[in-house]
């Protein structure tokens, strides 16, 4: 039985789509990939539908453009910023004495029905953050225990229903419907942290175009989530502002030269100056100092952090995360990020990472901007899922493990007169149309000229 997952992260400057699935030893098969520019989205919300609809099926025809395979499920990550977390317990009796799926089940469900959930809102996760079978201490999994009760404490993700509405419809031009619809700091957390980070429990920062969300993932599950509105986009913005130039150049600036550290160093000389256009008048630049475009980028991702900071303390969650803090998404790979971050939450260990590398021969996922769609592939194609209530509010379930048949081609070698078969993989077409139209732009090939 076919069991293709298409994964969709709806980020705040492009839309990433995968279809993918299992093959008989539980590796994830890349099947087809697309990307596009997140057009009539802002700061992970959906602006325009009409526009957005577009941008979302053109980059699934992309990715779908790949595979013969139906798509079976689509799961789609949602922003933090339009969810709420809250706690919740629940506990349920164990007629039977031995505990299964049915029963973790029923107390997951009951911890749900004694939430307090806004109207506005609806349930997107039910993470379990610890079980109790009787009087014992904190279990992470019950099944096939022994006992008379069972005891749930869990961490409910909650999210507008009119987002969650806007991006059905959105999909609808597609002709596919949202399966379930995942956390995307969840969803990164899953790509970037490894077992003893989760043991010990962890917050993850993950920066985004125009949005920085942030959980603390501890065990199997999030304790905590929340969100800023500042991403890498306000970067460009203030250098585009302060320095007077057209974005695409403030943008251009920011990508080569953008540094963190005390002094600014180059590996071939010491550039002090940099010519940059005039907005309004690009036929003409001027020089500027590469110390003010330092400040500019400097004051910015230290105010992202300390916004950041300033939660973690209010919520009182530092002292869950042990292992201390990972940072990942397109600003971590700011150069200095790991040195600026240490100073800014003092004693709290401090980690760039990229999400996990799932090997194919067509795509490298160790990119700190493919984080969610890493972790959308991993919660979707995990043959050994953790408990917990999806977004359809159902218990989730193992998937089984397929293989789609590679595609067969017969080979005649005419020196020998023999033929012999071999698989010849699919061949994927990931560039996104945006960058395309950037590639030919002149005014960007302008911008290059300048740098």
């Amino acid at each position: 039985m076919s069991n293709t997952l298409l994964a969709i992260d709806i980020g705040s400057t492009n839309i990433t789509a995968v279809v993918a699935q299992n093959d008989l030893n539980g590796n994830i098969n890349i099947l087809g990939m697309g990307i596009e520019s997140s057009d009539g989205i802002n700061k992970g919300l959906i602006t325009n539908i009409e526009v957005a609809s577009t941008a979302i099926n053109n980059v699934i025809q992309n990715a779908k453009r790949s595979t013969q395979s139906s798509i079976d499920r689509t799961l789609v990550s949602i922003s933090g910023a339009s969810t709420k977390g809250i706690r919740s317990t629940g506990s349920v009796n164990v007629p039977n004495g031995l505990i299964t799926e049915n029963e973790i089940n029923q107390v997951l469900q009951m911890a749900l029905y004694n939430a307090t959930i806004v109207p506005e809102y609806d349930v997107i996760h039910v993470l379990p953050i610890y079980f109790k079978v009787d009087d014992s201490q904190s279990i992470d999994n019950p099944l096939n225990m022994n006992g008379a009760r069972l005891e749930v404490s869990v961490y409910i993700v909650t999210a507008k229903k009119t987002v969650l509405t806007n991006i059905k419809g959105a999909m609808k031009a597609s002709g596919l419907e949202v399966s379930n619809f995942v956390l995307n700091g969840y969803s990164s957390a899953l790509s970037v942290l490894n077992d003893e980070q989760k043991r010990f429990g962890t917050g993850v920062i993950d920066i985004g175009g125009s949005t920085t969300d942030f959980v603390c993932f501890k065990g199997k599950s999030i304790l905590y989530n929340d969100f800023v509105p500042v991403g890498s986009s306000h970067i460009t913005n203030d250098l585009s502002v302060m320095l007077h130039t057209p974005p695409n150049a403030a943008e251009m600036l920011k990508i080569k030269y953008g540094n963190l550290l005390s002094s600014y160093k180059n590996d071939d000389l010491a550039i002090k100056k940099v010519k940059i256009p005039i907005i309004g008048d690009e036929q003409n630049t001027k020089e500027m100092d590469l110390d003010s475009v330092q400040t500019i980028i400097h004051a910015r991702v230290e105010e992202t952090l300390i916004l950041i900071k300033e939660k973690i303390i209010d919520s009182g969650i530092s002292d869950y995360m042990g292992a201390g803090i990972v940072i990942t998404g397109g600003m971590s790979q700011l150069i200095g990020m790991k040195e600026l971050a240490s100073n800014v939450f003092e004693n709290i260990p401090v980690k760039i990472s990229s999400p996990v590398n799932i090997k194919n021969g067509y795509v490298n996922f160790e990119d700190p901007t493919m984080s969610t769609i890493v972790g959308l592939l991993l919660y979707g194609l995990d043959t050994n899922v953790n408990f917990e209530l999806d977004s359809n509010k159902k218990l989730r379930q193992r998937v089984q493990q397929t293989y789609e048949q590679p595609k067969i081609v017969k080979t005649i070698d005419k020196q020998s007169e023999t033929s012999y078969i071999e698989t010849e993989p699919t061949p994927l077409s990931i560039i996104p149309k945006s960058a395309k139209k950037k590639g030919v732009s002149k005014f960007w090939n302008k911008v290059s000229e300048w740098f």
